[in-house]
Formats: C-alpha cells, sequence, structure tokens
C-alpha cells in the first residue's frame, strides 16, 4: 500500500513538470520577465484569475470615469478589452499614461479624465475592509452573549492578538495616562495591514491584489499616523522642535538644529510609508521572478528545465513562508514606530 502510494505521488509529480514544460514550450519567443511581473503586482481594471488555453478568465469591474467634454460615463471594464476604445476612451498601452484610462478628444488630443473607477486594489481594499468589520463584529458579539465566558477559537485568538498590541505596543509606547484616544485607530491600522498583506499572498482569486504594495495606500496611512501625532502634540512637543534642548551656536544666528527637528516631522511619516511600500512590493516581485524561472530555462533543454523548475518551487515555497511571516511583522512595525511617534509627541514638561 505503501509502495503504491508513494509511486502514485512520483506520477503526480512527474505529470505537473511535464504539464509546467508543456505550457512554457508553447512560448516561440524568450519571455519578458519584467512585463509579467509587473503586469501582476500593478493595478488593474479588471480581476484576472486564470488562463485556459488562450482566453482568459477574469472579471470585468465598473469604470467610473468623467470626461472633459462628454461629462459622468459608467461601464464594464470588458468593453475596452484587446486595446478597444468605447464613447472616446481606452486603456493606453505605452506612454505616461500606460495601463490608465485616457480620454480622446475631439481635437485628437489624448487625456487624463476623472478617473475614480472600481479598480483591482480597490476591490481589495474593499474585500479587506469587510472582513476587518466582519471579525471585530463578530467578536464583540460574542462577548455581548458571554459577558462572563472564557473565549476559544477565532474569538480568543482575536482577543490574544488584540490584549498583545495594547499592553505591549500601544500602553508601554504612549504611556498609561495617554494611550486610550489613539488605541482604536492603532488597533484598526495593525489588523486592516495584516488582513491586506494575507491577501495579497493568496495567489488566487479573490486573493492576490497588492493593496499594501501600493504607495497611494501606504501613504494614506501614513499620513493618518502624520495628522495623529502632529495634531495632538503637547507644547513640550512643538518646543523641543522649535527650541531643542542642544547648544545655543546650534540654533542662533542659524537656525540648524530647529530645521532638522522640522524636516524629522516629515521623514518619520514617509519612512513608514516607504518601509510598508517596498517590503510588500519587494516580496511579491521576487515570488514572481522565481516562478518565471520555469519559463525562462524551456530553450535550455527538458532536464534543465525539469531541474529549474523543482529549484522555482522549492523557492517560491520558501519565499511564501518568508512572506507569511513578513506579512504579520510588517503590520507589527508599522504600528509599533505610529505608536512610538504618538508617544514621543505626547512628552510632558
Amino acid at each position: 500500500m505503501d509502495k503504491a502510494r508513494n509511486n502514485g505521488w512520483k506520477w503526480l509529480v512527474l505529470v505537473s513538470l511535464l504539464f509546467f514544460t508543456g505550457l512554457s514550450s508553447k512560448a516561440e519567443e524568450a519571455i519578458n520577465v519584467q512585463e509579467i511581473v509587473f503586469s501582476h503586482i500593478q493595478d488593474a481594471y479588471t480581476w484576472h484569475i486564470t488562463e485556459w488555453g488562450e482566453h482568459e478568465i477574469s472579471i470585468p469591474l465598473p469604470v467610473i470615469v468623467k470626461g472633459e467634454e462628454s461629462g459622468w460615463h459608467v461601464f464594464l471594464s470588458s468593453r475596452l478589452n484587446d486595446g478597444a476604445e468605447y464613447e472616446n476612451f481606452m486603456i493606453a498601452q505605452e506612454g505616461t499614461y500606460a495601463g490608465k484610462i485616457v480620454e480622446r478628444l475631439n481635437s485628437g488630443d489624448i487625456v487624463r479624465p476623472l478617473d475614480i473607477s472600481l479598480t483591482k486594489n480597490v476591490c481589495g481594499l474593499l474585500l479587506a475592509c469587510t472582513l476587518l468589520l466582519i471579525a471585530v463584529l463578530k467578536t464583540a458579539n460574542w462577548y455581548k452573549k458571554h459577558p462572563c465566558e472564557a473565549p476559544g477559537g477565532f474569538v480568543g485568538m482575536m482577543e490574544a492578538v488584540v490584549n498583545y498590541i495594547e499592553e505591549d505596543v500601544i500602553k508601554k509606547s504612549i504611556g498609561m495616562a495617554d494611550y486610550k484616544p489613539f488605541s482604536s485607530y492603532l488597533l484598526t491600522v495593525f489588523f486592516f495591514i495584516l488582513i491586506n498583506n494575507l491577501i495579497g499572498i493568496i495567489p488566487i482569486f479573490p486573493g492576490g491584489a497588492n493593496v499594501t504594495g501600493n504607495i497611494a495606500v501606504t501613504m494614506v496611512l501614513a499620513v493618518c499616523t502624520f495628522l495623529a501625532v502632529n495634531l495632538f502634540g503637547t507644547k513640550a512637543y512643538w518646543k523641543d522642535i522649535f527650541w531643542p534642548n542642544t547648544p545655543i551656536f546650534l540654533k542662533l544666528p542659524i537656525p540648524i538644529m530647529p530645521f532638522v527637528e522640522f524636516f524629522g516631522i516629515f521623514t518619520k511619516p514617509f519612512a513608514l510609508m516607504i518601509r510598508l511600500f517596498a517590503n510588500i512590493m519587494a516580496g511579491h516581485t521576487i515570488i514572481l521572478a522565481l516562478t518565471c524561472l520555469i519559463f525562462i530555462t524551456v530553450s535550455m533543454g527538458v532536464w534543465v528545465n525539469i531541474g529549474m523548475t523543482f529549484v522555482s518551487v522549492a523557492f517560491c515555497i520558501f519565499m511564501n513562508c518568508l512572506e507569511l511571516f513578513v506579512a504579520c511583522l510588517q503590520a507589527y512595525i508599522f504600528t509599533l514606530l505610529s505608536a512610538s511617534y504618538i508617544g514621543l509627541a505626547k512628552v510632558k514638561e
């Protein structure tokens, strides 16, 4: 029985390898790795699921644009497939607006309309927010129905994570006297980043949206922390910025240190934005690049291709495990640094 099972696994592996080799042998020209990688990590107006032969299976998403000459338009992105033009709108294939919807004016000029379409990243963002809302409401509802019981399962896991973040991160960074107004924000940020990171690792629908690998999303998160720090900073915090405790010649007649401290107000949220964006983007890029090894080595022969397929799969498994760790770590680091910056802004005289 064991021998038959082992033989079955061997045949399964061999068939899988031959399947990937057969797919890759269809490529008549060398593949463009850069194009493949960036097409998967960039935003899109359709949600790609898979390919069946020459046919792409995807979900068209709503396009909502306001043209300069024709006003508002709402239609499905399937009308713009394969470079098609619909109501003077199309997806630019090259140039400054490559991959974005552009409008052809009556004069022939190509301009970028006001675009509030539900793209892949927007849908991924809405999915993450829905999951976060369900998780929080489910946990709160359980506590309402079982006020004197110890939770277990999903609710118990949520309680353990919330307690850890609040006790060991928020309270220690901000202080017992000032942490409450910021606790809800920081917990929301932690779970929001964590859920989006985890969804981004899932390679099949409805996962795969590169939300936290989008610099616009990380910028909004960083701006929220920037506002939380500077709108609620104490007088002592602002005094340390404009009149720091340094030798007088570093403050007068040239305000060297005040300038450095003021510049630091903006570099801290900028570092938050870049750190989260770069780590998530890099992880997705490396996994896709390793996957492309299967197809790059087609021209080197069957056995080389089979060997590199094993290597590619092994490295992809390792990178996915590493990405799972990074997904949790980056949510923790963003929350920890945000709490630390808020705590520094709440310093007393």
